[in-house]
């Protein structure tokens, strides 16, 4: 595996876990949101990422029998969660339907810290390995001086 085909795999996961980690904290902040300009209370977003290729067409005909498994990931979307909504009984809100229940979204701040928490550690250790492919590459053109 070249320096470059090794960038290209840390990017797609520091891309991959920004997209996560921006969704969760939508997510956060819309935890008691009850009323949106879609109608209805928030509905939770997740992100879907599939492995995918780091090479370019012409580079897969050029790789090596140890470069042929390589993959990155890529956010094919960011979908809503259809879990069903919390039902809480407070006539007095504004959103109260008829019988004095107020639909929230069911977002659960433990288990969305917990996924923060995942992909903050996932963007950590891609910006480490990105600074060891760098230092890697430095170090091979002192080699070279």
């Amino acid at each position: 595996m070249d320096f470059m085909t090794a960038f290209d795999i840390s990017a797609s996961g520091l891309s991959a876990d920004r997209t996560r980690i921006n969704t969760i904290a939508m997510n956060l902040a819309n935890a008691k949101t009850t009323r949106t300009p879609e109608g209805g209370p928030y509905r939770r977003r997740t992100v879907v990422q599939v492995a995918t290729d780091v090479d370019d067409p012409f580079s897969v005909h050029m790789r090596s029998a140890l470069d042929r498994e390589l993959k990155g990931v890529r956010v094919l979307g960011v979908t809503r969660d259809m879990r069903p909504l919390r039902q809480v009984y407070d006539p007095g809100h504004p959103d109260a339907n008829a019988d004095g229940y107020v639909f929230y979204p069911d977002i659960n701040v433990v288990e969305e810290m917990a996924n923060l928490m995942t992909a903050q550690r996932n963007y950590e250790a891609n910006v480490t390995t990105a600074e060891a492919i760098k230092g890697m590459y430095n170090k091979a053109l002192e080699i070279g001086r």
